[in-house]
């Protein structure tokens, strides 16, 4: 059987992490779900990974839940069973749905989906876990639940609520409208638009990898752990990841190789 999501890893650090059901436009089946958490906890670990790509193989990056998924809601039981638990092998926040859009904010390196085609419900929802998103303008979008009689469960409020006024939230759940890509980019729900966003992903995701990856890393716990959190929290954790950096081998290596003209050589961080 093919592989659901597939990782691959350059020479440079960059983890290309791709959906693999493109016949199912990437739907989400349980399988699925398990998948896509699993591929990204796979590079939690993993020091010599400086920054990761994600996106989706065929026509879009995720159409949301497989509608299979709904067959057994239209008959008259008012008892649907869904399996909320989280896999006691997981590290990550959640039950099985949110786990795959919040497993990006636990991975210590920058992660930027990359979306073509369509986002929709938690296809908009595991892009919204990603620190950076870049989209073609056509890209399509849509907080689709409210269209099954559902509220989003993929990690939604920890994710959009960063991006948008609450009343915008509100707005995108409660009609579940399509909306393309340069609208959200407008909204600033993506960062940058593209008509090839898996090419500039990848640009971006190299340009990252060159520089320190240490800094890198804490630069992404600073923000993360830092950008909800009161003043005087900010401001310590600012001083504690600035302690860890200063005078340290690849802090070094980053002055001298801007002084002498030349491409930093890092090491894997600590």
């Amino acid at each position: 059987m093919t592989e659901l999501v597939t990782v691959d890893i350059n020479a440079n650090g960059v983890a290309d992490i791709r959906f693999n059901r493109a016949e199912k436009y990437n739907a989400l089946s349980d399988r699925m779900f398990d998948a896509i958490t699993e591929a990204g906890e796979s590079l939690m670990d993993n020091k010599s990974v400086r920054a990761v790509v994600v996106s989706g193989n065929g026509r879009g990056f995720c159409a949301g839940l497989d509608f299979s998924g709904f067959q057994g809601m239209t008959g008259e039981s008012q008892d649907q069973q869904v399996n909320f638990e989280k896999k006691p092998t997981s590290r990550t926040p959640g039950n099985s749905f949110q786990q795959s859009g919040m497993v990006w904010k636990y991975i210590p390196v920058p992660v930027i989906a990359a979306i073509h085609g369509v986002a929709f419900g938690g296809g908009f929802q595991i892009a919204m876990g990603a620190d950076i998103r870049i989209a073609a303008p056509d890209a399509r979008f849509s907080v689709m639940e409210i269209k099954w009689g559902l509220i989003p469960d993929c990690s939604l409020t920890q994710t959009l609520r960063d991006v948008v006024r609450l009343d915008i939230a509100k707005e995108l759940t409660f009609t579940g409208r399509i909306f393309d890509g340069a609208e959200a980019a407008q909204l600033g729900i993506v960062t940058q638009v593209s008509d090839s966003p898996l090419e500039s992903a990848l640009a971006m995701a190299e340009t990252i990898a060159a520089k320190s990856p240490g800094a890198i890393r804490l630069g992404k716990q600073l923000l993360e752990d830092a950008w909800h959190a009161d003043r005087d929290t900010g401001l310590a954790l600012e001083e504690k990841l600035q302690r860890r950096l200063i005078g340290r081998t690849n802090q070094v290596e980053a002055v001298k190789s801007n002084f002498e003209e030349r491409a930093p050589q890092f090491v894997d961080p600590d």
